[in-house]
């Protein structure tokens, strides 16, 4: 039992959380406890809590016991407004700014300065400046959110949060959308709030960042309280043992693929709506693993992109068994035997409201209608625990709405649903973004096994030792154009960077 000095010494604690949901006890004795001046990383697999936790926290939830203290007095948020009025602000993975209004706008969204009963438009300019040049954020306030880049969008939502004086900063998954560069300016943000006196709760699954940024870490389990440490007492096999309960000696699965022969040939491929891809040539092999590495901003996803029908080819040729193809939309490209995973899983990947089943089957729904064009139940519910099952989701039932899962789990109910439409070309982009060190495992076996059944795989990353680990050769892309194509085994990182830096 900590005594009343140590409760002083933590700016936030949560003690004895428990939360249950029909058919499943999510939360089982959880704590956490944050001093200020701290970076306290939070860790656990998709699904072991992390974020029913901070719901509770927030109000989303209502815990059904325990105890949450912030600044030394007994509180339950009643929403994410009071939370934030009161100090405690999060930034969420998936950014949740309104993309028709300008920065500004959003910073000060339902606390507009008034003026004559108007909103004080230059009060609000004045103000985002003053916090922007304070985080040495470079966007004008004026500019329409949706022209930003995924990454911009990430530094407006860290301004909103500094904007309500947090004294608790929660941050989920916060660089999985920078580069390099913006991941060291974050990391001084994160370094100038400490020094302020924040306390600020980490979340991520890149083991590199949580040791440089992070001074104690929190571990759940299914949804139980593993450990609390200091990052200088504890390894990082340490932390990936008592994450996923087992010792993890691979962070890949061994290489049983073998390319045989062609099976899609690109040439001079060049989409419209410039600046796209252009004059793009490439051949993926029967049963190879083809990365596509490059910075951001350098067309990888486009490339995905036009090859599924989602932008408009201006020219060249998709050659499919020496066939020419073309898909001028996902549903020709899905009948053609093309399936692609998105980065953007809330965006554009899932229908958050609807259910697992629903998720699991929306692109195969045709495959179930009886002779009366009825869907029939039970193959639904058959190839949906298939879904469940074969991915390892974690869910209390096939009725769950999706959108309540973590992004985890999220993202292997979108894979198994590709998987279903036994594709002959499957395209992923980012698809470990987000996901814990174990999760990333099943994942890459499923991929290996695909590839031994000689499909196609296509994967996008921003992550190079997830290329060099699980692909056959990269292709590397500078400028929307390709810089080169190299054999994985036989290349190096450095070869790869300098190659995407080709056309710069």
């Amino acid at each position: 039992m900590a005594t009343n000095s140590q409760q002083n010494d933590y700016l936030l604690t949560m003690e004895g959380i428990n939360k249950s949901f029909p058919g499943v006890k999510a939360l089982d004795n959880v704590h956490l406890k944050i001093k200020p001046n701290s970076v306290h990383a939070l860790m656990g697999e998709n699904g072991a809590g992390k974020s029913t936790l901070l719901k509770c926290l927030f109000g989303i939830y209502k815990k059904d016991d325990g105890k949450i203290t912030f600044e030394n007095n007994e509180i339950q948020f009643s929403s994410a407004k009071e939370a934030l009025e009161s100090g405690v602000s999060m930034v969420h993975q998936e950014l949740n700014l309104v993309q028709q209004t300008t920065v500004m706008d959003n910073l000060w969204l339902g606390r507009y300065p008034t003026k004559n009963f108007m909103v004080d438009k230059k009060s609000m300019y004045n103000n985002t400046k003053k916090i922007f040049e304070e985080l040495q954020i470079d966007i004008d306030p004026q500019s329409l959110v949706s022209s930003l880049s995924v990454s911009q969008m990430q530094m407006i939502e860290i301004a909103k949060a500094f904007s309500y004086n947090a004294k608790v900063v929660i941050m989920d998954e916060p660089t999985s959308s920078l580069t390099e560069k913006e991941v060291k300016h974050l990391f001084k943000i994160i370094t100038l709030l400490k020094n302020k006196g924040c306390g600020i709760v980490y979340i991520s699954h890149k083991m590199d960042e949580i040791y440089e940024i992070c001074d104690e870490i929190t571990i759940l389990r299914d949804g139980q309280w593993v450990g609390h440490s200091s990052l200088e007492d504890i390894s990082m096999d340490q932390i990936v043992s008592k994450m996923v309960g087992r010792d993890l000696n691979q962070r890949f699965p061994e290489k049983t693929n073998i390319p045989k022969e062609t099976i899609l040939s690109i040439n001079d491929l060049t989409a419209k709506h410039q600046p796209s891809i252009k004059n793009i040539s490439f051949e993926l092999k029967k049963g190879e693993i083809l990365g596509i590495a490059g910075l951001v901003g350098s067309k990888r996803t486009e490339i995905v992109e036009s090859l599924f029908g989602l932008r408009e080819i201006d020219s060249g040729e998709v050659k499919l068994h020496g066939k020419s193809i073309a898909n001028r939309t996902p549903k020709q490209a899905i009948k053609n035997g093309f399936a692609l995973v998105t980065e953007e899983r809330r965006s554009t990947g899932i229908f958050s409201d609807l259910d697992i089943t629903f998720n699991s089957l929306v692109s195969t729904f045709k495959n179930y209608k009886n002779s009366a064009h009825l869907l029939g139940a039970s193959n639904m519910h058959k190839d949906t625990n298939w879904v469940v099952e074969s991915m390892k989701v974690k869910t209390p039932s096939n009725q769950t709405s999706i959108g309540s899962l973590s992004g985890g789990n999220q993202q292997k109910v979108i894979i198994g649903r590709w998987l279903l439409s036994q594709p002959e070309i499957l395209m992923l982009d980012e698809p470990t973004r987000g996901i814990d060190i174990g999760a990333k495992f099943e994942i890459y076996q499923l991929i290996l096994d695909l590839a031994n059944k000689d499909k196609g795989i296509i994967i996008v990353s921003s992550e190079m030792p997830e290329l060099m680990g699980i692909t056959d050769r990269i292709l590397v892309m500078s400028n929307g154009q390709v810089a080169g194509i190299v054999d994985t085994k036989n290349t190096t990182q450095n070869e790869i960077l300098n190659l995407a830096s080709r056309y710069l």
